[in-house]
């Protein structure tokens, strides 16, 4: 059995959580029920592959989000700021198939208070990386940017494509499927909620 235990390239929130020797023999049953040999010369370290790739795919599972949080305070922002075309990978909990795409995410400070820019991508990352829906990440990611500068008002903006669409069932490649989550001013105030998708479409629209 792999030592995943001194593997340091494995998260370490996933080595202390993670059962990834009972994942490890898992998936060799899983190679066992669809009628393979997991004993053949290309599948022998298949398991361990996939268990240390679980590791990092569902490290959001354990990671304390607060450690991706650094907040700034710089006096008189009360602007709109966009962080667009965030890229991220989840996994649809319905099939366990990944979905992909790109966030977008608009807030409105108050008292100054803004998160660092790569903050922001940090946590859509480490929110996608578990089972997920995509309606449930766009919910989180705007609660987590409300909670952590206590924002006027927040917009995120999720479009991605589902495999378990384009390589199953319905088997429609391209297919986005596009959610959002609206707080604060954003939700309650039309011209707000405007400015916001208005400065959203600019990005996805390369203007």
């Amino acid at each position: 059995m792999y030592d995943y235990a001194n593997d340091s390239s494995i998260p370490e929130e996933s080595r202390k959580n993670m059962d990834l020797p009972k994942l490890e023999n898992a998936v060799r049953q899983i190679l066992e029920a669809v009628g393979e040999d997991p004993d053949r010369e290309g599948l022998k370290e298949t398991p361990q592959r996939v268990a240390r790739m679980y590791a990092e795919v569902f490290a959001g599972l354990h990671r304390d989000i607060s450690k991706d949080i650094k907040v700034f305070h710089e006096e008189g922002n009360d602007e709109m700021i966009l962080i667009g075309d965030i890229p991220f990978y989840s996994m649809c909990e319905h099939h366990l198939l990944p979905f992909h795409g790109k966030a977008h995410v608009v807030y409105i400070p108050r008292d100054g208070r803004i998160l660092g820019l790569s903050k922001v991508a940090r946590i859509v990352d480490t929110l996608s990386r578990k089972p997920q829906l995509q309606e449930r990440l766009t919910s989180e990611i705007a609660d987590k940017i409300q909670e952590a500068v206590d924002a006027r008002s927040v917009c995120v903006i999720i479009e991605a494509e589902h495999l378990c669409m384009t390589m199953r069932g319905i088997r429609k490649p391209g297919s986005k499927t596009v959610t959002s989550a609206m707080r604060g001013g954003c939700r309650t105030d039309l011209r707000t909620r405007n400015e916001a998708l208005a400065l959203i479409n600019r990005q996805r629209s390369g203007v």
